[in-house]
């Protein structure tokens, strides 16, 4: 199959490059239409308790005027004036005039005529240079007031005197939303002259250095189109750009190292014959380009069995442009290699050449997997140690929240959050409670009394009856600290613990951001997790067992996988929970971790880790199967694919870690660093100890599987070698790949 595509692809090369010149720019002028086409929001999912009480209070009592959406604040840091002075409340009341009536249903704020006292009393700072100002915003949901609170970014602000600062309610979802687009800009502005550079020097030319790039952009822009196709249909996160460019970008560099190494090598077995090296290069890098990304498709789709809609967003933009980049390797790839021919060594590099082996089995990687192979039990058990050792920190994980602590200090959701902690009586207007939504007839005794034993609980600083109707009463509970603290998570337990006052039919604990929020959140992760990792163990066996015809090599790669990804959490935890990588990354310690952003790393990851297995094992295979010598095939796979596995790690490093250590957000620094981690400790203790010394205490049973299914497997036809070259060509190692 992947012979025949190669030489299809050669013969048509030029229909091939048409077509695909034709698509690009289509992609970049239907597809571009993409980013207006994407919305916000949905991290969390609608079906958890604590959305379905905040929805069924919105909807009771309507989104009324005096909600706090967001809050502005307005300072006179030079401690000057007082909100008694007529130029503040000037200041002030001009802002509040230019807001647009379309996304703004009301601002109350200090001088708001009619307020009580005690209300506006909440609305002064202590020191009373400061004022906050609660705003409701328009819109049918969430996502709408989102995009509300985006329109009001400039007009809101004091122009002289004064300091606006923009915190609560949706700041933290816009402002992380905000620093994760400017982040992943900046870090691939970062990371693609530093790529370019590198696949200069690895490939000794500035042509073959420059095609995996190309193919990066192809599938960028291809997943474009694809995504907009998706938004007629279902709504997508602006975050499916951002996976789509990191992905893109760092896959396709990979995808694009193993297939232009591979041609050039078969160029020089068979005597510059362009079209069989198309051909060869496909039936071996291809086809293990094409089972490889199909893993990291597998992986992605486990992000579409979580609850949460941003999950979609990010598994459905993955999917896509991992799509796209095995469609740009298995056609334009070689249909690009055709033309060139012998031209892809132009512009060479020149460049101190390393000696090469004089044969595939006396490189340094060979020497390696020898030495490995001769003490596997102890190589096995060193990496076994190594692994459980850096994942012991998951043992001290503590759910919790992405919320505006994310931010860095620096931002204004943070100094928001700060100053109405440490300046505002309660916390203001903004403050977030714990909201009861009591269903039913409930007479007034009864739930007074209700009321009352809520107001007794540990924790509960203020209980009360904020609105209420014939069908529904509203109950707001204070609290002090952070929404995911142990004690604020205890106390949501104990309100739904408490019997529900006679005559009501339902209760629904929740409130906008806070503990019921948190917890529900972090239990729905647990509760999905499972069924993503098993849907994503099953379909991997079955498409390894596919692509080696064995039995074991798959159930070895899944376990060893999954204990790699253990391990890189397990740093994970360490590094920002636990503030290990504080003092390098400069973040601020939150003290706890959202299980979904685990959830996240370990999706993508396992394809990535999975990837560099496959492309030794393949390689080791293809040895197997000419000489039935098991050691030998595992030392000559390593040394073939060692050099370029390293290269490509260290090409997918740059792009990884440009994100996490660039970026500002902390949620993107722990994905970032968290991926890197993964590419790290498997292309280090992974691939390079751990699979030699498995694979060689496996012996022949490495490529075992019973009868049916190894027919299963040859009537399919996916396993597939590459074309022997003429007699008289024998196979020598590509000097770029040895030491």
């Amino acid at each position: 199959m992947f012979t025949w595509l190669g030489r299809f692809a050669y013969r048509h090369r030029r229909w091939v490059l048409t077509v695909a010149g034709l698509f690009v720019v289509l992609a970049a002028v239907w597809g571009g239409g993409v980013f207006g086409a994407l919305g916000s929001g949905g991290y969390t999912s609608p079906g958890i308790e604590a959305n379905r009480a905040n929805t069924l209070l919105d909807q009771e009592f309507g989104h009324a005027a005096g909600t706090a959406d967001a809050v502005a604040v307005y300072v006179d840091e030079t401690k000057r004036m007082t909100v008694d002075d007529p130029a503040f409340r000037q200041q002030v009341t001009a802002a509040i005039g230019r807001l647009p009536g379309v996304d703004v249903k009301s601002a109350t704020s200090y001088y708001t005529p009619g307020l009580s006292d005690a209300q506006r009393a909440l609305l002064v700072s202590e020191d009373r240079h400061a004022i906050e100002v609660s705003l409701t915003l328009r819109g049918a949901d969430d996502a709408s007031r989102l995009k509300s609170y985006g329109d009001i970014q400039t007009s809101i602000r004091a122009t002289d005197g004064l300091k606006t600062y923009l915190g609560g309610g949706f700041t933290s979802e816009y402002q992380l939303q905000q620093l994760a687009t400017a982040n992943l800009a900046t870090s691939q502005a970062i990371a693609l002259p530093i790529l370019l550079v590198l696949l200069v020097i690895m490939f000794r030319g500035v042509v073959a250095g420059a095609l995996p790039v190309l193919l990066g952009i192809f599938a960028i822009l291809g997943a474009l189109v694809l995504l907009r196709l998706l938004t007629f249909v279902t709504d997508l996160s602006i975050f499916a750009l951002e996976i789509t460019t990191l992905l893109g970008l760092g896959l396709a560099i990979d995808y694009g190292l193993f297939i232009v190494s591979r041609f050039r090598e078969e160029l020089e077995r068979r005597d510059g014959d362009v079209g069989e090296a198309v051909a060869a290069a496909m039936a071996t890098a291809g086809r293990t380009v094409a089972f490889s990304g199909l893993t990291v498709v597998i992986g992605l789709c486990g992000l579409l069995l979580f609850p949460e809609p941003i999950s979609h967003s990010f598994g459905l933009g993955g999917v896509a442009v991992v799509l796209f980049n095995i469609i740009a390797a298995l056609t334009v790839m070689p249909a690009i290699l055709g033309v060139l021919g012998k031209r892809v060594n132009a512009l060479s590099i020149p460049w101190p050449r390393r000696r090469a082996a004089a044969d595939a089995e006396s490189g340094g990687w060979a020497r390696l997997a020898r030495a490995i192979m001769r003490r596997p039990v102890a190589w096995l058990v060193a990496s076994v140690v190594i692994l459980l050792a850096a994942a012991a920190p998951l043992l001290t994980v503590q759910p919790g929240l992405t919320n505006h602590r994310y931010l860095p200090l620096s931002n204004e959701g943070q100094i928001v959050a700060n100053m109405t902690d440490n300046d505002f009586p309660d916390g203001g207007p903004g403050r977030v409670t714990i909201d009861v939504a009591v269903v039913g007839g409930v007479g007034d005794g009864a739930l007074d009394d209700y009321v009352h034993r809520l107001s007794e609980l540990r924790g509960v600083t203020s209980a009360g009856v904020h609105l209420r109707d014939a069908k529904v009463a509203w109950v707001a509970l204070g609290y002090h600290g952070e929404a995911d603290d142990p004690a604020n998570l205890q106390l949501v337990k104990d309100v739904r613990a408490q019997a529900p006052p006679a005559g009501a039919s339902q209760l629904l604990v929740g409130g906008q951001g806070g503990p019921a929020l948190s917890l529900d959140a972090n239990n729905d992760t647990v509760d999905s997790l499972p069924w993503a990792l098993i849907f994503v163990a099953i379909a991997t066996l079955i498409l390894l067992f596919l692509a080696f015809g064995s039995v074991i090599v798959p159930l070895q790669a899944l376990v060893i996988a999954f204990g790699s990804l253990t391990a890189s959490l397990g740093v994970v935890i360490w590094g920002f929970q636990n503030g290990g990588l504080a003092g390098l990354m400069g973040f601020h310690v939150v003290g706890t971790t959202d299980l979904w952003t685990l959830g996240l790393i370990i999706t993508i990851a396992f394809g990535l880790v999975t990837d560099y297995e496959m492309f030794l094992v393949s390689r080791a295979r293809e040895e197997f199967l000419a000489t039935g010598d098991n050691e030998r095939s595992i030392a000559v796979g390593l040394q073939h694919t060692g050099s370029i596995i390293t290269r490509a790690a260290v090409l997918m490093i740059v792009v990884l870690a440009a994100m996490g250590f660039t970026s500002t957000s902390l949620f993107l620094q722990t994905l970032g660093v968290g991926l890197t981690l993964s590419v790290v400790i498997d292309a280090v203790v992974v691939r390079s100890i751990l699979v030699p010394a498995a694979m060689r205490l496996f012996g022949r049973a490495n490529w075992w599987a019973p009868g049916p299914l190894r027919r299963l497997s040859d009537r399919i036809g996916l396993s597939e070698t590459a074309p022997q070259p003429p007699a008289g060509h024998p196979v020598e190692p590509d000097p770029a790949q040895v030491g």
